[in-house]
């Protein structure tokens, strides 16, 4: 259908969206969601523009008005205060009260005056005809004086009052208006932006790796993994676990009747994805342990990995959700020429597909009624993307709240991809990015649109899966400086826990990123006292984290010149309250590192003129800084980075003196 050619306003480059609009934005509860976009029309009339947005529980739109900047470029911005789908549209119209208040401050004549105050006596006519109540009476005293017998520049003052141009302007003539497409926007709560993991093998909470650890074992540690400042505790898959084809210590075809196996190994006689391991404890002990994690201050993630162990009942319930070879052998995972012969994928173009989808959304919907709500989901880009964009869009219509992290390492569209369908989080290639123009490079990349209106890092410095090379060679140092660049680059990150913790850093053989008696095989038992643990300098760092609301989210990250390849310099600036941290790392494991920082006096809101004090939070060390040069010395064998609280009341050495 043609629509009317009398609608003359044009908009264009509506921001924010991602794909045309064909999936949503994300922001989290409370955060403004600014909207910006090209409109205009043809000659010389003025144009009203109104931001219209709602939530998808109410069925009237709020409206706001949206300021010229320039070049045609308008903005508003309205704020998202609970969970759920909004909605927001713009709307664009020629006005001609507006063309007419503007030429009436232009004019001269008085002839021009007189007429052109009768046809705004027209325009105020059809404007009290759409008003109510007491603004109605008021336009009528404004169209009385403007149509008096005042003196002209008398009745021309009414006609150009500011209080005139409000009133009109709440009741346009909006019959020609132009309206964009509505687009969406998903609102999170706060975790989804800012969140904090720990990994941690159920199993292996054990005093000795001949014993299978329980969740009841494990409560003795929720405490201490709180109180290090993690917010969410991370569980590999608890699901019992295949007997059949069962994998060896260090992934050996060969196990024993006491190797534990692989806990992605899913399902046995004793149950599938709906089970809970037998020697983790019964379902009643999850949850709760549960409750025990959220009353230490712990959420719980659970890993939900889509596959089957050979003997999981699925197999011979369903033999149509998988892959069958010629042979009569079901396909199992390979990548070549790795071979996952204990695990069987779902086979999701099955003449079953639906009855298949159906199921995998009862997983989740099974472990959200025993109080999870925040899922790690393993390897989702072998799976379809419109199951991923199905399943979690049901799942989230119920459940506003849940938290959905991407564990795929894959091509980036494909990442990208997986975001954009709904996940909440993804993982990074941050895990490879170790210098300067490495890391410059991709954070730019991630905080710039769209990326970064659809797509939330999370940074793993380590997974069982991942112990980088940086990592196996850098010692203690290395450690250090991938925690510290992970927890202040990203608002969210995580640690494959006591294997980080500890300094674990044996590869299985040289050039493998496996590690040597990988917890994915068997039980550890792992010493938490020992001498070299990062435990205090961890519950440093997220302190540092939760008391700076700067590094509580990503989009402010600008980084700094320094003259020294080897360090890297950048702040975050927290608007609500002028929050801003300076963060300096030296990434040479293996050597002291000194250079010059040049930060933007300007930006940062710094005069010149006077110093500012630099409160090193690691350290608690104080710098006098003075302009917009300084130099920094790094040794990485003692704290290898300065995580700065930019003071700026520091007017003279004597004020300095004070804070000592």
């Amino acid at each position: 259908m043609q629509r009317d050619g009398r609608t003359r306003a044009v908009i264009e480059g509506l921001t924010p969206q991602v794909d045309g609009g064909r999936f949503p934005v994300k922001r989290v509860v409370n955060e403004a969601v600014q909207v910006e976009a090209d409109v205009f029309t043809d000659g010389h009339d003025a144009l009203a523009c109104r931001l219209r947005y709602r939530h998808e529980d109410e069925s009237q739109w709020h409206e706001v008005a949206m300021s010229p900047l320039v070049n045609d470029r308008w903005r508003a911005s309205f704020t998202v205060d609970r969970l759920g789908r909004w909605f927001y549209a713009v709307g664009a119209w020629v006005d001609h009260f507006l063309s007419w208040h503007h030429d009436l401050s232009r004019r001269v004549d008085a002839a021009d005056i007189e007429i052109a105050l009768q046809v705004g006596e027209e325009l105020i006519d059809a404007a009290i005809a759409r008003a109510a109540g007491g603004d109605a009476d008021a336009l009528l005293e404004f169209r009385t004086r403007i149509a008096g017998e005042a003196p002209l520049e008398e009745r021309r003052r009414w006609a150009l009052d500011p209080e005139l141009e409000r009133l009109m302007m709440r009741y346009p003539d909006r019959t020609m208006e132009c309206h964009h497409e509505p687009l969406c926007v998903i609102v999170d709560r706060e975790r989804a932006r800012y969140s904090t993991w720990y990994e941690l093998f159920p199993r292996s909470c054990t005093d000795t790796e001949n014993a299978h650890g329980s969740f009841k074992q494990c409560q003795a540690r929720l405490g201490d993994i709180a109180a290090m400042g993690f917010d969410i505790l991370y569980l590999p898959p608890i699901h019992p676990i295949g007997r059949v084809k069962r994998k060896g210590p260090n992934n050996t075809l060969q196990a024993t009747a006491d190797d534990p196996g692989s806990p992605w190994a899913i399902g046995a006689r004793e149950g599938g994805h709906k089970s809970v391991h037998p020697d983790l404890g019964s379902l009643d002990e999850f949850r709760d342990f549960v409750a025990a994690a959220n009353a230490a201050g712990l959420e719980l993630a659970l890993d939900i990995a889509f596959q089957c162990a050979p003997d999981h009942p699925y197999v011979e319930q369903h033999p149509t959700w998988f892959r069958w070879r010629p042979d009569g052998t079901v396909q199992y995972a390979e990548n070549p020429p790795k071979k996952y012969q204990d695990i069987y994928p779902f086979n999701f173009e099955s003449e079953d597909w639906q009855a298949l989808w159906q199921e995998l959304e009862s997983v989740f919907q099974f472990w959200i009624d025993q109080g999870v709500r925040v899922f790690r989901v393993d390897n989702p880009h072998t799976k379809p993307f419109p199951f991923w964009e199905w399943c979690i869009g049901e799942l989230k219509r119920k459940h506003p709240d849940l938290i959905f992290l991407s564990e795929a390492f894959a091509r980036p569209k494909i990442m990208n991809r997986l975001a954009k369908v709904g996940f909440t989080q993804s993982y990074t290639y941050f895990t490879w990015r170790n210098t300067k123009q490495e890391l410059t490079a991709y954070m730019q990349q991630l905080n710039q649109p769209p990326v970064r209106d659809f797509f939330r890092p999370n940074f793993w410095p380590n997974t069982p899966d991942i112990l980088p090379e940086y990592l196996q060679f850098g010692g203690r140092p290395a450690f250090m400086i991938r925690v510290v660049l992970a927890a202040t680059l990203s608002a969210s990150y995580g640690i494959y826990g006591p294997a980080y913790e500890l300094l674990e850093r044996e590869p299985r053989e040289p050039g493998s990123e496996e590690y040597l008696n990988s917890e994915k095989y068997q039980v550890r038992a792992w010493d938490l006292e020992r001498p070299e643990s990062l435990h205090d300098f961890l519950t440093r760092i997220n302190r540092i984290r939760r008391e700076n609301p700067a590094l509580q989210q990503n989009w402010s990250l600008d980084f700094h010149t320094v003259d020294n390849d080897e360090l890297l310099c950048y702040s975050k600036h927290s608007e609500a309250d002028g929050n801003t941290v300076v963060v300096v790392v030296n990434l040479d494991a293996y050597h002291r590192q000194s250079g010059w920082v040049e930060l933007p006096l300007e930006a940062l809101g710094l005069d010149a003129n006077h110093p500012y004090q630099m409160h090193d939070l690691i350290t608690g060390a104080r710098f006098l800084w003075h302009g917009a040069r300084n130099y920094v010395e790094l040794d990485p064998h003692r704290v290898p980075a300065h995580i700065f609280r930019l003071l700026r009341h520091v007017r003279t050495e004597r004020d300095f003196e004070y804070f000592f």
